[in-house]
């Protein structure tokens, strides 16, 4: 089927380092892994995208997981003119949406994340799925559920190339398994009570706590600081972005001061 969606660019969604499970298939195509199911997407010209799901698949779940409703121009606009940085990073990242991800998968997927690169990334979570994923189809596997990633040995996820996170990542599947947290009810707290909730987590920090907010719970007001955010705060911001300026948005922005940021330093 096909779309018109603006803002919206494949490869920089994908090295955006907010999913590890969106990968570029070709110059202009995608393979997107999510929800248990799977979209292939291809851009053709301007804003013309062909989506491999029908009608009904993608109001169901895509059009919400890209977060078709939001118009990312606001944000864009909305950006002091005066903040030459933020202004070229924008325009350099334009076509990055904030996915709407499952908040488990996020979880486990952040966790990991600490000291690692993406590409190292992408292969924990993809040898977690495989190990204890459910097939969607051919080489294809979803996500684990907290119940089946729970039920690993100490062994089994250290073979994922988990390292020192293998406990960190056995007891967040085991905590929401039993359901002593439930992560979808977390919804329903307010963004400082969800940050505090999620910090409860070992292997959690801020930054993590922060990147699961925006990216898992799609609480765009979440600002998580890694090493490029930092330097970036460091070089133009005098050591702070000025997030209160942006009251609502300012992880939109963060995303693209991340890829801008990281991109330009290679």
């Amino acid at each position: 089927m096909i779309k018109h969606i603006k803002n919206m660019d494949l490869r920089q969604i994908a090295k955006s380092g907010q999913c590890f499970r969106m990968t570029m298939t070709g110059e202009n195509s995608a393979r997107v892994i999510a929800g248990g199911k799977v979209l292939d997407i291809k851009k053709e010209e301007g804003s013309r995208f062909d989506l491999s799901c029908d009608e009904a698949g993608y109001k169901a779940f895509w059009e919400n997981y890209f977060d078709m409703s939001a118009d990312y121009s606001l944000y864009i606009d909305a950006i002091d003119e005066k903040d030459s940085f933020l202004t070229e990073a924008a325009a350099y990242g334009s076509g990055i949406r904030i996915l709407r991800q499952e908040p488990f998968e996020t979880l486990i997927s952040f966790i990991i994340s600490q000291r690692k690169n993406i590409p190292a990334i992408q292969s924990s979570v993809e040898k977690i799925c495989r190990v204890c994923g459910t097939k969607i189809s051919d080489d294809i596997y979803s996500f684990p559920t907290p119940e089946a990633l729970a039920g690993l040995s100490e062994d089994e996820l250290g073979c994922c190339s988990l390292g020192y996170r293998v406990p960190y990542v056995r007891e967040a599947a085991r905590r929401v398994a039993s359901g002593e947290i439930d992560l979808d009810g977390l919804n329903k707290l307010s963004d400082d009570e969800l940050y505090n909730k999620l910090l409860s987590f070992r292997g959690v920090g801020k930054k993590v706590a922060n990147c699961v907010m925006l990216f898992g719970y799609h609480r765009i007001a979440a600002f998580p600081v890694d090493v490029w955010i930092q330097r970036v705060e460091e070089t133009y911001y005098g050591g702070r972005f000025p997030v209160e300026k942006y009251p609502g948005f300012a992880g939109v922005l963060q995303q693209y001061m991340f890829f801008y940021g990281r991109n330009n330093a290679k």
